[in-house]
């Protein structure tokens, strides 16, 4: 599942070790987390390289150089039989994905996307859903600098 040698070594000790405290299955579906966001983050323009670092004790990561987009968390499901991407709450993006995907994600309320230990994964939506968050600071950015329609007074 997980092809590490297209996929950079976890280079940060702390966040190596959180991989390492997973159970083999479960640390394989994560890993392939990773990937996808590392991947992704290397495909989609403006990007460029990502952080990643422990935040609330989850792998997170982080547009620091571009200051593209907004950080994204993966982890285990607590005592159930899952594991999640988290995204910051406030963004919109949870619900943004939900009317992107309503059939295909399990969105749950504004943070985090939830899959079971035998879902496969919709790569493709992820992909997208990935995209969005790791340019999230560049749409907004964008939005703001647009020229704001006449008004009709």
């Amino acid at each position: 599942m997980t092809d590490t040698t297209t996929t950079p070594p976890i280079a940060d000790d702390a966040v190596r070790a959180v991989f390492a405290a997973w159970p083999p299955a479960l640390r394989n579906r994560l890993l392939h987390l990773r990937r996808l966001i590392l991947e992704t983050a290397a495909t989609t323009e403006g990007v460029g390289a990502l952080e990643e670092t422990l935040k609330w004790g989850q792998p997170a990561y982080l547009t620091t150089r571009s200051r593209s987009g907004s950080t994204i968390r993966l982890g285990a499901l607590g005592d159930q039989d899952g594991y999640a991407l988290y995204f910051i709450c406030h963004t919109g993006l949870v619900e943004r994905f939900s009317e992107l995907y309503p059939s295909t994600l399990r969105c749950v309320g504004n943070r985090a996307l939830h899959f079971g230990s035998d879902d496969a994964l919709p790569e493709a939506e992820l992909r997208h859903c990935l995209q969005l968050a790791l340019t999230y600071h560049l749409r907004k950015r964008g939005a703001s600098s647009r020229p704001r329609a006449a008004s009709a007074d």
